[in-house]
């Protein structure tokens, strides 16, 4: 692997045409308060947003650089299972993110489906089988929602499969992208959720390749996580037990899943992630130092802004 103006390659990777890379960028949780919190001496890079606060571009680069970050993506949920109201719904909160992406030179917009439990209590609120219709309905909205927000912005939707939602196992994974449009719906492939139900990242990027658009690469311990299951808690309940660790600690395995997305030879943007629910104070600080220093001592340094 080498080091290549701040970003990182590895074996095959380079091309006699050029070189690709894939940015890894550091973040310590999946949670607000790490953003309010900050990276102090972390040297967290990358930061996705989720809650528009400020919503003013020239506030947010501001605020952004203060904290040494630059923005990566953003984030909205989009219930497209539920219908038209619902699209319309999604659409005008994902158009909102998108604006704000636009003016920032940022192409990337994650795109979470709605949980069947409630995040805090594990409680099921809507069945966790779709109906035909309903699928019918996700796949169509997606597709439609993919369409719209690279016409308008050029802004490219990769679809979140999440713990607790309709899209969650590698079937159910295998089969969205199977049924939506390449050209509209990319993923983000999440390591930590596609481990945590049990999937196999490495067969998800051999089978999609050209689907990967963008990388949250976190871990699961094996073991708790498959006693949550077993257990049918909720995903707030398994993080709180633990499920979700901080890198190298758990599964998947980070080196050859990096060789396989490496591979692919084209630029990707790659978070650094763990949830946690609720993050304590200064843990994100402590765990982002932590992996930063890990990634270090194995060559792989945060990519450049």
């Amino acid at each position: 692997m080498a080091i290549q103006n701040g970003r990182i390659t590895r074996r095959g990777f380079l091309r006699a045409s050029g070189a690709a890379a894939i940015g890894v960028f550091m973040v310590a949780c999946a949670a607000p308060q790490a953003a309010q919190q900050g990276s102090g001496g972390a040297s967290a890079e990358g930061i996705e947003i989720t809650y528009l606060d400020p919503t003013d571009p020239e506030q947010l680069k501001d605020e952004l650089g203060k904290r040494g970050l630059s923005l990566t993506a953003g984030t909205v949920a989009a219930a497209t299972h539920r219908g038209t109201a619902a699209f319309e719904s999604s659409r005008r909160d994902a158009f909102e993110v998108c604006e704000l992406l636009a003016a920032m030179d940022v192409h990337h917009l994650m795109v979470l489906p709605e949980m069947f439990t409630d995040l805090r209590t594990g409680e099921i609120n809507q069945p966790a089988e779709l109906t035909a219709d309903q699928r019918r309905d996700l796949v169509s909205g997606q597709n439609r929602l993919g369409r719209m927000v690279k016409e308008k912005f050029d802004i490219q939707l990769g679809f979140h499969p999440h713990v607790d939602t309709h899209v969650e196992t590698q079937q159910f994974i295998d089969t969205f992208l199977e049924d939506t449009d390449p050209d509209a719906v990319a993923v983000c492939l999440d390591t930590g959720h596609v481990e945590y139900c049990a999937g196999d990242n490495r067969e998800i990027v051999g089978r999609h390749p050209d689907r990967i658009s963008y990388i949250h690469h976190q871990q699961v311990n094996p073991a708790v996580a498959a006693k949550a299951r077993a257990d049918r808690v909720g995903f707030y309940e398994a993080v709180q037990r633990g499920a979700m660790v901080e890198l190298p600690l758990g599964a998947p395995d980070m080196t050859p899943l990096l060789d396989d997305l490496a591979a692919l030879n084209r630029d990707l943007r790659l978070i650094i992630e763990q949830d946690m629910y609720p993050a304590k104070p200064g843990n994100a600080k402590a765990i982002a130092t932590r992996t930063r220093q890990y990634f270090a001592s194995v060559g792989l340094l945060p990519a450049e802004k």
